[in-house]
């Protein structure tokens, strides 16, 4: 994680310095790449962080299942065809990878109330971006669509379940997104950092075998929220 963190850190000095030297915020900087935006059909690569969650819903009222986050990575690619002069779709497929912890309560003893969710995601979000007006070398966006997720991690093919401590969900979810970020216009490629929220559609959990476990019985769906923070690169 401190090498992501330092190769982040480096990036935004990269962009920042060359964005300052051409004097990105005067009255009249230097146009960078100003034809780039033009193009029909582009890529780029992103990196970045996530921070997942559950959104937990329960038949009755009791205590609730309390969830730890942790600070995962991302790594992918970008696909970006214009459609319009400020409208553009954007394919952006990537590898994610987090931990979640799931503290349950009414147990005695830690292996029964501790359950850890490690999920390797392959994510694929299908998404609008919406551009303001190029203001020198600076361009604001927001963006949303949707996405499906594929959970490497999912122990759905497991016959084991909690009373084994092995929590299961489903492989295959939903989402939609939205977010927003900007464009930074280099003189030799485009800096963008985003912001993004991420709201599962579907309940993600599989049963324990037990009708009456008490791990899984009382809960009426779990859904992933999660937020993203990508550098883009293009």
């Amino acid at each position: 994680m401190k090498k992501i963190v330092c190769l982040i850190l480096f990036a935004f000095t990269l962009s920042g310095s060359a964005q300052f030297t051409k004097n990105m915020f005067s009255k009249d900087p230097i146009i960078n790449l100003e034809n780039f935006q033009n193009k029909r059909l582009y890529f780029g690569y992103f990196l970045g962080f996530n921070s997942y969650d559950f959104k937990i819903d329960y038949k009755t009222v009791g205590p609730d299942i309390q969830v730890k986050k942790s600070t995962g990575f991302n790594v992918g690619i970008v696909g970006d065809l214009k459609l319009h002069e400020y409208i553009n779709l954007r394919f952006e497929p990537g590898l994610y990878y987090t931990t979640r912890e799931l503290m349950y309560p009414n147990f005695t003893t830690e292996t029964d109330a501790l359950r850890q969710v490690n999920s390797t995601y392959i994510h694929l979000p299908l998404l609008l971006k919406f551009s303001s007006l190029r203001t020198g070398n600076v361009r604001p966006y927001i963006l949303g669509g949707l996405s499906t997720t594929l959970n490497l991690s999912s122990n759905s093919k497991s016959v084991d379940d909690n009373s084994g401590q092995r929590f299961r969900v489903k492989p295959w979810t939903t989402n939609y997104e939205m977010g927003f970020g900007i464009d930074f216009f280099s003189p030799y490629f485009i800096f963008s950092p985003s912001i993004r929220g991420i709201f599962g559609l579907r309940d993600e959990l599989i049963r324990d075998n037990d009708p009456n476990s008490p791990w899984t019985s009382n809960i009426e769906s779990i859904k992933s929220r999660a937020v993203f923070i990508n550098f883009t690169f293009h």
